[in-house]
């Protein structure tokens, strides 16, 4: 790679479903949040390849006490991201309820509340369009068939200018069923260009499937179908979903997913142009490119979204999310460094998938070592905390309080199939009630734990390799916690410091 060109992906984590918009000479992009709070990551650009997260677009999910808990794979589906009438609108599907937007005078917000559009069970990946040549909006969808029992089309109706109703019963604008081979069509993004409507839509399936371009002179249809962008002799899966963006010197690009496994849907960098016929051509003549000149946009210093952490004031940065929304009192601030959680009481203690008070980050998606030091400042038995690799298995390593009152360093872990965690090592004591936790993350998202817990033997290995596992939808996650058995009373507190992330 040199300084005129780029690597892909552009976002080497899980950054799924993205969305991305030009407003002036800044380019902003939004993600799938699924149940993690806070949700809908907001990111910025001004070149396309170096992206910085900058806050969050909704708080809290709603209803509240849908999300106490954690529902790993629900929540935020596949979001849109759109700029009209001096306001940021974004348009998701949460499958279990329907079609939601918030919208913003800025991108930092302030942003409304969730606004329901479109009642219903498997309504997903909602895309809005003002059409400026007639004054209309309208709205396509797709369909989640776990809900509705429905997939493979797309349905379309008008809505209403100001984005609070549809206009229509709706109508199913493009059938999947009906071309020969597709299966899994969800996901579009629905665009006006050169007197056409254009929706860009994916089909196959997340893992091997393709992107798709349909056009018509009317929005209700009848469409024409191509395949625009797939694997061929590359090594980029399925390579799909996502959203098309025109510079200002009128250079197109395209920003889309690759399912990487453990490490979620990692977001690569396309180039786009229109072939003679006047249909999207992306990539390298439809086949994925590795590395490309840039976009021909102002230079900028390398950036990506923030991964360390020193927690000033006890404040966390924008990079992490809960795995629900967030209760009173699970981290506290403070007038000095480093994250403080409370041991939050829990009859899930055994199984870190079921809490909702779990502290995470995306898993990158290069080799890497995690570190942070944890003291423990809790007196209640079997409190404890940790650093952990969270998906449909999980392994932790961090401190313990014994029924004798000494601290242990523990090694856990879980299969997907098993109800409780169990011991990966044997626990060891850590006589100061601190210690240096260390992950190393190889090839695979294989993860070798280890260990400093001061007493002049320096980092130690605990256990065997444990290899990360992603949710359905969602990649695996690093995490924070603190919790304690339930019981009455408060159980005490641990303290975070000097979270880092480093190449390896």
């Amino acid at each position: 790679m040199t300084s005129e060109t780029y690597r892909n992906p552009v976002l080497d984590a899980d950054w799924s479903d993205p969305d991305v918009v030009r407003v002036g000479d800044d380019y902003y992009l939004t993600a799938s949040s699924f149940g993690r709070a806070p949700g809908l990551p907001l990111l910025h650009s001004r070149d396309l390849v170096n992206w910085t997260l900058v806050g969050h677009a909704l708080e809290r999910l709603e209803p509240a006490a849908e999300f106490d808990r954690p529902r790993h794979d629900c929540g935020v589906w596949a979001p849109s991201l759109r700029y009209h009438d001096e306001r940021f609108w974004i348009f998701w599907g949460d499958p279990d309820q329907g079609i939601f937007q918030v919208n913003a005078p800025q991108i930092r917000g302030p942003w409304t509340r969730p606004h329901l559009l479109k009642a219903g069970k498997g309504l997903i990946d909602p895309c809005p369009l003002w059409d400026e040549e007639s004054g209309e909006a309208y709205l396509v969808h797709a369909w989640a068939k776990s809900r509705s029992g429905i997939k493979n089309r797309l349905t379309g109706h008008r809505m209403r200018p100001d984005g609070t109703g549809l206009l229509d019963e709706g109508k199913v604008i493009v059938d999947g069923d009906r071309i020969p081979g597709w299966f899994t069509l969800e996901g579009p993004k629905l665009y006006r260009h050169d007197g056409w409507f254009w929706i860009l839509a994916p089909a196959g399936g997340v893992e091997t499937g393709w992107q798709g371009a349909f056009r018509s002179r009317g929005f209700f249809g009848p469409y024409e179908e191509r395949i625009v962008l797939e694997q061929k002799d590359t090594d980029v899966n399925g390579p799909h979903q996502g959203g098309w963006v025109r510079t200002p010197s009128g250079e197109d690009w395209f920003l889309h997913f690759q399912q990487r496994g453990a490490y979620g849907r990692v977001v690569h960098l396309q180039p786009m142009s229109w072939g003679p016929d006047d249909w999207p051509v992306l990539g390298d003549d439809g086949a994925p490119v590795t590395e490309h000149r840039r976009p021909a946009l102002p230079p900028q210093p390398p950036a990506a979204p923030a991964t360390d952490d020193d927690f000033p004031g006890g404040r966390y940065g924008r990079q992490w999310q809960w795995t629900a929304n967030p209760g009173d009192g699970w981290a506290t601030q403070h007038s000095g460094d480093g994250l403080r959680l409370t041991c939050v009481r829990s009859a899930d203690a055994h199984d870190l998938r079921k809490l909702p008070h779990v502290l995470t980050q995306r898993l990158p998606g290069t080799p890497c070592a995690v570190e942070v030091e944890l003291r423990l400042d809790a007196d209640e038995p079997g409190a404890r905390a940790g650093l952990a690799v969270l998906g449909d298995a999980f392994g932790w390593i961090g401190l313990q309080r014994g029924s004798d009152g000494t601290v242990h360093l523990v090694h856990r872990f879980a299969e997907a199939v098993a109800e409780r965690e169990r011991d990966a090592a044997h626990p060891r004591i850590a006589p100061e009630g601190r210690a240096r936790l260390r992950i190393e993350i190889g090839a695979g998202a294989r993860c070798r734990f280890s260990a400093d817990v001061g007493d002049g033997e320096g980092l130690r290995p605990s256990g065997p390799v444990f290899t990360a596992t992603p949710w359905r939808w969602v990649g695996a996650l690093l995490g924070l916690f603190a919790l304690a058995p339930a019981g009455q009373g408060h159980a005490g507190t641990a303290a975070f410091t000097r979270f880092r992330i480093s190449a390896s």
